[in-house]
Parts: C-alpha cells; structure tokens; sequence
C-alpha cells in the first residue's frame, strides 16, 4: 500500500510516526534485531550450515544425517564437535559453519578453565555454570521472549477487546457485573498466583501463556470498553440498527474500527509487560523448563554467580535494549494516534 493510496487521517498518522526520530528508529533496529533472531539456527548453531563428504553435499542444519553416513558407528545423529567425526569429514570435503558453533545447549567440554568461563575467541560472551555458549543463548532466548511476548500481547488483545466490547455495547446489567468481576480479578496477586500455577503444574509455553492470559487481557477492556459507551449512541450506529443491522456486525465492523485506535497506543506496552513476566518467573525459577533458552536464568545464574559478571551484564544488556526499543516504538505509536498532533 503506497502513502497516496491512504487515507489523509492515516497520511497524518503515518507522518507522526515518522516525525518521531527515535521511536521510527527504534522499530526499525528492533525489527533487525528480531529478523536475525529468527535465523538463530544460522547464527548459531552445533551443526554445520553445509558440509561435503566424498562429493555429496549435506545440509546438516536442516538435516538429520546419522554418525555412519561419516565412517561412525552410531545409527544416531551425527556429533559434528566429535574430532573423529569432524576429522574424518575435513579428510574428504569440507564443513562450512556458523558464526558461533553452539547452540543454546550445547556444553563446551574443551573448556581450559571452571565454569563459567570468561568471554574468549570461541565463547564471545563467555559460558554459563553448565559450560553453555552465553551468546548463543542470549540470541534464542531474545527470539524465545520475543515470540511468547507477541503471542501473548495478540491473545490478550482478542480477549481483552472483545469483554470491552460485550460490556461497553450492551451496557446495563452486563456492564455492572463485568465491571465488579474484573474489579475483584484484578485485585487478585497476579504474580503470586502464577507462581502457585506454575508450581502445580509442569510449565511450559503453551502452559505459561495460559496462565498469563489469565491476568494479561483486563489491561484493554476499560479502552475498549469507553469507546463503545461513547460511540452505541452515535447517529451511524442508531441508522445500522434501523437498517436491521444485528448487533454482532454493528459492534465488529462499525464500532470496534473506531475503538482500535486507543487499543493500538497499548500494544507496545502490554508486549513489555509480557517480556518482563516471563523473564521474572525465569528468574524466580517457575517460568520455561530447565535447559530452555531464557533471559530470566541468565540473570539467575549472574545473580548466583557474582565473580563471572559477563552473565549479568549480558542478559542485562539484552533486556535493555530490547524493552527500551519496544518502549520508544509505543511512545511513537501513541504520538501518531494523538489527534492533538498534526
């Protein structure tokens, strides 16, 4: 869609983004950020990108190519690090690899010193106390937030939209006890009882995005909900329903167009929030599974390891930017929705 072929309020929203330096800066760095995060398997990975054996070509990191294929004796998945495996490879072709050649749980065993071990050639930013590459997983565990951020923000943006819309249309009884139950709800001790739920069960994603979609959704609903008390009185919306318009179409297709613009400003924010939930209940010990790719362990294993500040620093840095970048996009996106500013 070309800016001639927008609508002049959208012309005017669009130039307003644009005129925030720093937040159309922002989206765009965080989106390189993100893009190359997805492509974490090329970046960093234990497996060669592609390799030549005996004048066939492999693509290992797409492929599971089992240990005889290489002169082993394992009808297992190749061990690439294995200097018989790798040996026997380089004598008849060649490997080519990735920048850093760890996955995110892939322990070094030819470590010269304890682990963690300081920041070198081979471990740009060090290992972690089980000897894992620190780099590799700050690069999953940026696109693992990411990704559990967005998922969540678009779910509690579905939910959120549609109790605000339900309660804000019909009014009445239904606004009244929607309003005295999220009243109670949202009084409840979000982050205590996630850490209760998560202790009950075995968390996983899926799991912890259930559970704080639980709480996630009510930070729209009072949005969503005004926009629809103000606009169900509105003389296009009496003509739709004179028309014999039902209500499910006059909410979604008349009302909720004019709503989604206050629900847009919130977007960034509730992704944040969903970020910095999930890292905490890593850091507290009740969020993703033991191995996965999470910032909120790194900054666990730097609290507990206090001579090896390459762990702190590091998921501190990456936190940091990430939130901050997210924060001025928000701040850009509330600045183009802002009818004050032309």
């Amino acid at each position: 869609m070309t800016l001639v072929s927008l609508s002049p309020i959208q012309q005017r929203r669009l130039h307003n983004f644009r005129n925030n330096r720093r937040g159309y800066w922002s989206l765009w760095l965080f989106l390189i950020l993100f893009g190359l995060s997805l492509c974490a398997e090329l970046i960093a990975n234990d497996r060669p990108l592609v390799l030549s054996y005996k004048g066939d070509i492999y693509f290992p990191v797409v492929q599971s190519i089992p240990e005889e294929t290489f002169g082993g004796f394992l009808p297992t998945e190749a061990n690439y690090r294995d200097p018989f495996i790798a040996n026997e490879i380089r004598a008849n072709g060649w490997m080519i690899w990735p920048p850093i050649r760890f996955s995110y749980d892939t322990i070094n065993y030819d470590l010269d010193v304890p682990s963690p071990a300081p920041p070198s050639a081979e471990n740009w930013l060090g290992t972690d106390d089980q000897g894992r590459d620190v780099a590799a997983r700050v690069i999953y565990g940026f696109r693992l937030s990411v990704l559990f951020g967005l998922t969540l923000t678009l779910a509690s943006c579905v939910v959120g939209v549609t109790v605000g819309a339900i309660q804000g249309y019909y009014g009445g009884k239904v606004d009244l006890f929607g309003q005295r139950f999220i009243e109670v709800w949202s009084g409840l001790p979000m982050l205590y009882l996630l850490i209760i739920l998560s202790a009950i069960v075995q968390p996983n994603f899926w799991w912890l995005l259930g559970i704080m979609l639980l709480f996630s959704w009510m930070g729209l609903v009072d949005v969503v909900r005004a926009e629809f008390l103000r606009a169900r009185n509105f003389e296009y919306v009496k003509a739709a329903r004179a028309l014999g318009l039902d209500n499910r179409r006059i909410m979604f297709r008349h009302i909720l167009p004019n709503a989604m613009v206050a629900t847009l400003t919130f977007l960034p924010f509730i992704l944040t929030g969903a970020i910095t939930g999930l890292t905490s209940l890593d850091f507290l010990g009740f969020g993703l599974p033991s191995g996965s790719p999470s910032l909120g362990e790194l900054i666990a294993q730097g609290k507990a390891n206090l001579h090896a500040p390459w762990l702190g620093i590091s998921a501190f840095v990456s936190l940091s930017i990430m939130l901050t970048l997210l924060v001025f996009v928000g701040e850009a996106v509330r600045d183009a929705f802002d009818p004050r500013k032309s």
